[in-house]
This record gives C-alpha cells, sequence and structure tokens, in this order.
C-alpha cells in the first residue's frame, strides 16, 4: 500500500479522497477546497492498489468494472473529476518531457494502434455503433446525436439539469453546421459518418438539399433508412454502407461529424484526398471531429480496449498535415472549448437515471463501464487536453462570401425554426 499511498499523495492535493482498504483501515489524501469533490474510495481485493499503480487507467477501469474497488454513493463522476481536477491540461501536470528516441517509439506505436484496414475499420465501429439501439435510445436526445451538442448562450443560461436542455442543445448544434455549410435548395451533400440519420434528415428538411449518408455500421443503416422511408424521404435522403475509401460521385458539400476520430493518423492523407476528389470545383466541407490540445498523444488503454478500438484523437496539427498536401484551403475553425463536456455529463445524467434499464439489457458491470466511460469523457473536456474543432474546408478561396457573417444569419434563421 506504500506505492498507491505515494501515488495518491503525490496526485490529489486539492479535494479530499478516502481510501479504505480490505481490512478497514482508511487514510485520507488533500484538503478540503471549494469546487472540489470529497470521495471515498474502497479496495475490496488486496491486489486491487498494485493494479491502480501500476496501470492506473486500465487498472483502476478493470478494477472497479469488476467490482474489486467500490466508491461510496457509487459517485465515479466525482472520482474522475477529483483526480483530472488535480492535474488540469492548464497545469501543465501531464506534460511529458521526453527525448527524441522515446518520442520516435511512441509515434512508431501510435501510428502501429491505428492501422485501420477496411476490415478492421468495419469491425472497430461494430464493437461501439452496433450496441442494441436500446442503449443509445436511453440516453441520447430524440434525434440519435451522438456528438457533441452546441450549448447555444452564456453559461448562466445552462440548465441545471443539463439532460433537460440537451434535446434544443443537439438541434442547435445542427443549425450551428448547417449555416456553416453555406447551402443552397438543391445541392447535393455528403455524410461522411452519417450516424442514425439525424444530421441528413435535418439539412433536407430545413435547407432544401438531398443528401447521401454512408456509415459502417449495420445498425445505425437500419434505422437511418427507416426514418427517412417514415418521412417520405427517402428518394431525396439516401444511406450507404459503404468506406468513404471507396465512394464515388461529385458533391457540392461534405459534412462529417464525429467520424473523424475513427479515420487514423496514417490514413488522414488519404481521407482528405478523397474529400477532395468528392467535392466539385466550388465545393465546401465542414469537419468536425474531437481534438486534442498541444500536439500528437495516445488513446488511452482503457479506451483503446473497452470503448473505441482503433480511436484516436487528433491534435489540429496532425489535421493539418493531413489536409494541407490536398488542396484543401481552411476556410474557417473554430474550437468548442467546453460544448462536449457539458454534452457528455447530460448522457452521464441520463444513464445514472436508466441504471435498471441498461443493467437489464447488459449487466452491472457493463453499466459501471459505460458510466466510466462518460465521466471520464467529460473529465477530459472541462479539466483535460481534450475539445472539439470544426474545420471549413473549400477548394475554391472564391466559393464562399469573404466575412463570417453568412454563418450568422443562417444559424439565426435556422434556430427560430425550431
Amino acid at each position: 500500500m506504500a506505492l498507491l499511498d505515494h501515488f495518491l499523495s503525490r496526485l490529489i492535493r486539492k479535494g479530499t479522497l478516502t481510501v479504505v482498504d480490505v481490512n478497514g483501515t482508511s487514510r485520507r489524501f488533500g484538503t478540503a477546497t471549494p469546487g472540489f469533490p470529497d470521495v471515498t474510495l474502497r479496495l475490496n481485493d488486496p491486489k486491487a492498489g498494485r493494479d491502480i499503480v501500476l496501470h492506473p487507467r486500465l487498472g483502476f477501469a478493470e478494477a472497479y468494472m469488476d467490482g474489486r474497488v467500490s466508491i461510496d454513493d457509487d459517485d465515479i463522476m466525482g472520482l474522475v473529476m477529483l483526480a483530472r481536477g488535480n492535474a488540469r491540461w492548464e497545469s501543465g501536470k501531464s506534460l511529458e518531457r521526453t527525448g527524441p528516441v522515446r518520442k520516435a517509439a511512441k509515434a512508431a506505436l501510435r501510428r502501429a494502434k491505428q492501422a485501420n484496414f477496411r476490415a478492421a475499420s468495419k469491425r472497430n465501429v461494430a464493437h461501439h455503433y452496433d450496441l442494441s439501439g436500446a442503449l443509445y435510445d436511453l440516453f441520447l436526445d430524440r434525434d440519435k446525436q451522438y456528438s457533441c451538442a452546441y450549448w447555444a448562450g452564456e453559461l448562466d443560461d445552462l440548465p441545471e439539469n443539463l439532460s433537460a436542455g440537451l434535446d434544443r442543445a443537439q438541434l442547435d448544434k445542427k443549425a450551428h453546421i448547417a449555416a456553416k455549410l453555406a447551402l443552397k435548395p438543391g445541392m447535393k451533400v455528403l455524410d461522411i459518418g452519417c450516424g442514425w440519420g439525424g444530421m441528413a434528415l435535418y439539412l433536407h428538411a430545413k435547407c432544401g438539399v438531398d443528401v447521401v449518408g454512408i456509415t459502417l455500421s449495420e445498425e445505425q443503416l437500419a434505422v437511418a433508412r427507416r426514418r427517412a422511408e417514415e418521412a417520405g424521404v427517402a428518394d431525396h435522403v439516401k444511406f450507404e454502407l459503404i468506406d468513404y475509401r471507396d465512394m464515388q460521385g461529385e458533391f457540392d458539400r461534405i459534412v462529417s461529424v464525429g467520424m473523424f476520430e475513427h479515420v487514423g493518423v496514417p490514413y488522414y492523407r488519404e481521407f482528405f484526398r478523397r474529400c477532395h476528389n468528392l467535392l466539385k470545383p466550388d465545393g465546401v466541407m465542414l469537419l468536425h471531429t474531437i481534438g486534442r490540445m498541444g500536439g500528437a498523444g495516445m488513446t488511452d488503454a482503457f479506451t483503446r480496449k473497452y470503448i473505441f478500438p482503433g480511436g484516436y484523437i487528433p491534435a489540429l496539427s496532425e489535421i493539418l498535415q493531413g489536409s494541407e498536401p490536398n488542396r484543401l484551403m481552411v476556410t474557417d475553425v473554430e474550437a468548442l472549448r467546453l460544448h462536449y463536456g457539458y454534452t457528455t455529463r447530460a448522457w452521464y445524467e441520463r444513464v445514472r437515471e436508466k441504471r435498471a434499464e441498461i443493467e437489464a439489457l447488459y449487466d452491472a458491470r457493463f453499466f459501471r463501464m459505460w458510466s466510466l466511460y462518460l465521466a471520464g469523457a467529460a473529465a477530459a473536456f472541462e479539466h483535460g487536453g481534450m475539445l472539439v474543432y470544426q474545420l471549413q474546408y473549400a477548394r475554391d478561396r472564391h466559393s464562399l462570401p469573404i466575412t463570417r457573417d453568412y454563418m450568422l444569419e443562417e444559424e439565426e434563421r435556422l434556430r427560430a425554426l425550431g
């Protein structure tokens, strides 16, 4: 336990963490601090402390999932926020000082773990997105938007219960993105990574465009096609099970929301080359992706093993290194710093409310895994090095107005439509 005590005494300075071992002995770390939680962690297995020290993220995650550690009131959000809040990205504590050899080795390992060949890509997508549709119905908004919402207004405008504002925030996200696409009725739009079809259906309904959505998830494809049929717009909004690398055609606009995280750095140039060739000469593209502050990094072991195998969050520099050689000019960049933190907190609230239903669908271990995933995501966006980038691209510098006024005007119009 000495190693665990040393580890925790260095990590927890603000807020308090009480650790109770298998013998009932308790130790307290940190100092009560306004804004920081007070959490009690119980070690129910004598080996759990060792696993946490050896592999802090994966070791703790698996111990929590298996019930070998537990938290009073099952406050996994409090524990994760306590740990992250004591090592905020802005503090520099998480920055690594490594030599050139170690950096080169990490870069090679990062590329090896992102070998998203076609078969691997479909398998990785199925691991997460082909989970029971009933699970996603329990915590997503009505339109099943599984990406960062847009919380319009000031911080004081946020609802006390974020879950209550999720539907409006996701609707505002679609308006925010649509406004950046500078759409005109009759245009043809490609939606890469279309999810359950909500964005494609929205763009057709509000902007009068025809959309082709592509996905690698059979579960999502079936739902998206059914929604288009039920809305009577299947002739204008079509969905296909196809890899972006195999897509053919010519489009006025491309939109991709929450898909780029699954591409993998070795394929960024290929991704943007394909997008360039799919766009008309005056075409415009909007890429919405989780991003990493600072430089390149690594996907943590828990996320890679249990949540998003093959997934990677890129630094802005990595995205640009992929797009710049392909004659796609960046025409607008927006950094959404806290929006995904609020979104994942809303999802977390809903998941906790639906514990019995989720455990009935899967089991208690899955519920703990999913809760940890969402709590960790919220902490990463509120204290860690994650944010969301929206990058607008064009092939021709004359394709768009020379000021951003058109975005604001169109977003206001779309939001008024509801």
